[in-house]
């Protein structure tokens, strides 16, 4: 699958961004029932029933005895249920976040994946490249032989490069297989493969530091202190009485007839100073943490993005080493040392090693090219505004 394939199937499909989703779902189904005035009271019982004296155990000897079904309700005060409201807002903002974070998350690991697995194929493919032309070396050996201008130990040396070559090959084939995986992973394919060229990406550091506040994980941060902000005016509503107000029918004897009641209650926070402020001065404080934890969070990014560019300035110019320097010195080196032996000037072993640091140069120049896309895919999907 091409790069932009990849990420589209993995944001799509990833079980971990769908759960988060769910998470917003549930949020906004619990937000429905925030601020909501609570259930009803029904009650029932028996009021001023004797049990001494004359009437004792009688329901119909005393005229206060009486049956009573009643009904109450609380009315909370109306900031408390604004401050819920708000506070269920803010579980959503604190929910919606996280996906937004988790699908940076999906799609960077995603990109990186594609990348390695690309670039370990690449590497791998110049390793066979090596081994192809050290199969023609061997010919040219085994004739030398025959014609007797070549010792007979000079037929063993291809083979011990060859060796070699196969330990590295392992390794590469080992990080195909792990980039595989991972690739597989996330996008749900099974025979993940890669298709097509990597992206070209440009890394502006100005236009990155300007979008830093609207990150994902700074934007969490911002719902966590939206939470805590919520929780401080939750907290200052308690201040304020509720009340609550029920009615009840009494059924007495017929003798005696029957009676209704209505009662009013209202909480009297009295006591605020031992009750409800401390726990506006925790909650207060608790917002105050988040802010700072939000400031520290901003300065963190920010030394993490200078040091990634550091880092990606510093892959480039180990690049530009390898294609302008390294890489053309090695391959003018196997060059000479080859048309030397062919002159019978130089020993086949020191020929053979100069293809095999020829070929480490190449692939190690696959693997700069490798660290400067990865720096510009980890620099954009994490501080940029990247969509697949």
């Amino acid at each position: 699958m091409t790069f932009d394939a990849a990420l589209e199937r993995a944001v799509r499909g990833t079980p971990s961004l769908a759960a988060s989703e769910a998470g917003v779902e549930a949020k906004r189904s619990a937000a429905i029932a925030a601020g909501r005035l609570p259930d009803p009271t029904l009650s029932v019982g028996i009021d001023n029933f004797p049990i001494s004296g004359p009437p004792a155990f009688t329901f119909n000897r005393d005229e206060m005895t009486m049956a009573r079904v009643g009904i109450e309700q609380a009315f909370p005060n109306p900031a408390k249920r604004r401050a819920q409201r708000g506070r269920a807002q803010a579980d959503i903002g604190v929910a919606e976040a996280d996906v937004a974070v988790e699908a940076q998350n999906v799609r960077l690991e995603t990109a990186l994946a594609w990348v390695d697995l690309y670039y370990a194929k690449r590497q791998l493919a110049q390793l066979e490249r090596l081994d192809e032309s050290l199969g023609d070396l061997q010919s040219t050996v085994s004739a030398r032989l025959a014609s007797g201008s070549a010792r007979p130990s000079q037929a063993l040396e291809p083979e011990q490069l060859r060796a070699a070559v196969n330990d590295r090959r392992s390794e590469l084939t080992a990080e195909v297989a792990k980039a595989k995986a991972r690739l597989a992973r996330l996008t749900g394919d099974p025979d993940a493969d890669v298709s097509g060229d990597p992206p070209v990406l440009e890394v502006d550091g100005p236009a990155l530091r300007a979008h830093v506040a609207s990150l994902p994980h700074l934007r969490a941060l911002d719902a966590q202190t939206g939470v805590a902000d919520a929780d401080v005016t939750l907290a200052r509503a308690d201040k304020r009485p509720d009340w609550r107000v029920g009615t009840s029918y009494g059924r007495r004897d017929p003798a005696y007839g029957d009676m209704v009641s209505v009662t009013v209650s209202i909480d009297l926070p009295f006591f605020g100073k031992r009750r409800q402020d401390p726990l506006i001065a925790a909650r207060e404080s608790e917002a105050n943490r988040a802010r700072l934890m939000r400031d520290a969070g901003e300065r963190d990014v920010l030394a993490a993005l200078d040091s990634d560019l550091a880092d990606h300035a510093m892959h480039h110019q180990r690049l530009m080493n390898a294609r302008q320097t390294l890489v053309p010195l090695a391959k003018r080196r196997a060059e000479l040392d080859m048309a030397s032996y062919a002159a019978g000037k130089l020993d086949l072993g020191s020929a053979l090693l100069s293809t095999l640091a020829l070929a480490e140069a190449e692939v190690d120049a696959l693997s700069r090219e490798a660290d400067v896309a990865r720096d510009a895919i980890r620099i954009n999907y994490t501080y940029g505004e990247m969509r697949p």
